[in-house]
């Protein structure tokens, strides 16, 4: 059995091949073709935090994995990621584990991939100002990966911590936002992050033809304003997700109507935005196939390098 560090999977992972990966599974995802029970999960209520356990089979890859990932957003004030995981990969042929994979990356790698997915699919094709809402790792993994599906020319930081809004901006060669309207006028992307138990994104600052990533995960608050849910084509990786109680869904989207699944999109079985100034919101609430197919594109780029 494999022991791959953090370093071992930024190395190995290419988040390119991760985005089309993705989208194979996805489309198997929405068509039934996968085993992926809910979440489970138990909760640190005097933190305010979570353990969940994620398995899944994706027969399109060969990729049986588990994943084990706590969510402690107290961290950002540690200095700590607010995300902690591990992935486990078994053979799908005899269920002997080939490898334990930091998961803390793969996590953040795997759901900016996602939204990149989501922003090729949903986006205008010449969307080009791309706002980040968070300062966290997920922020910073969304800010690399977005500019690999759009042709972004402007990148807008804003976060509750200046000084970190700064520094990231700095990072991605962006420049910071005093406040979210400032972020959203004229943005064509906006991708938000963060572990906000009010919302940060609000419906009456969206430009028409937005498309809004919202990856933000918290036991008891939402991300994302009524009004913005009520505007906007909701689109989700499975609606059996994204629509259960928490530990498995989104409070974002209680009561809302989901206009499809992104591989649904992909399949062509439903439609994408069906007008220029359509508001489109992919609402991620993460889930165990793409971990485990991000796993497995670490363990095919080891066995090539080797």
């Amino acid at each position: 059995m494999r022991i791959l560090s953090r370093t071992d999977v930024e190395r190995l992972l290419d988040l390119d091949r991760l985005i089309d990966a993705l989208g194979e599974a996805m489309i198997e995802l929405s068509a039934g073709k996968v085993s992926m029970p809910a979440r489970v999960g138990a909760s640190l209520p005097e933190q305010d935090a979570w353990l969940g356990a994620m398995p899944a089979w994706v027969p399109g890859r060969a990729a049986l994995a588990a994943k084990l990932v706590t969510v402690f957003p107290g961290n950002a004030a540690r200095d700590l990621e607010t995300h902690q995981a591990l992935v486990a990969v078994f053979d799908p042929e005899t269920g002997v584990c080939e490898a334990i994979l930091d998961g803390t990356y793969l996590t953040a790698a795997r759901t900016a991939a996602g939204s990149a997915l989501a922003t090729r699919v949903l986006a205008l094709p010449d969307a080009a100002v791309l706002a980040i809402l968070g300062t966290g790792v997920q922020a910073r993994m969304h800010g690399k990966v977005i500019p690999r599906v759009r042709p972004v020319r402007e990148i807008r930081v804003w976060g509750r911590d200046p000084v970190k809004a700064a520094c990231l901006a700095e990072e991605l060669g962006g420049r910071p936002v005093a406040s979210f309207p400032h972020a959203a006028a004229g943005a064509t992307i906006l991708c938000a992050a963060t572990h906000a138990a009010e919302p940060v994104v609000e419906g009456r600052w969206l430009e028409p033809g937005a498309h809004i990533n919202s990856v933000g995960f918290h036991p008891s608050g939402r991300e994302l304003d009524e009004e913005t849910v009520r505007k906007a084509l909701v689109v989700v990786e499975s609606r059996a997700s994204a629509l259960a109680p928490f530990p498995v869904g989104s409070n974002d989207l209680a009561g809302v109507a989901v206009h499809a699944e992104i591989g649904e999109i992909l399949a062509g079985t439903r439609p994408g935005r069906t007008s220029p100034r359509d508001i489109t919101l992919y609402k991620s609430v993460g889930v165990a196939v793409q971990d485990a197919v991000a796993a497995r594109l670490v363990l095919e780029a080891l066995n090539h390098h080797v």
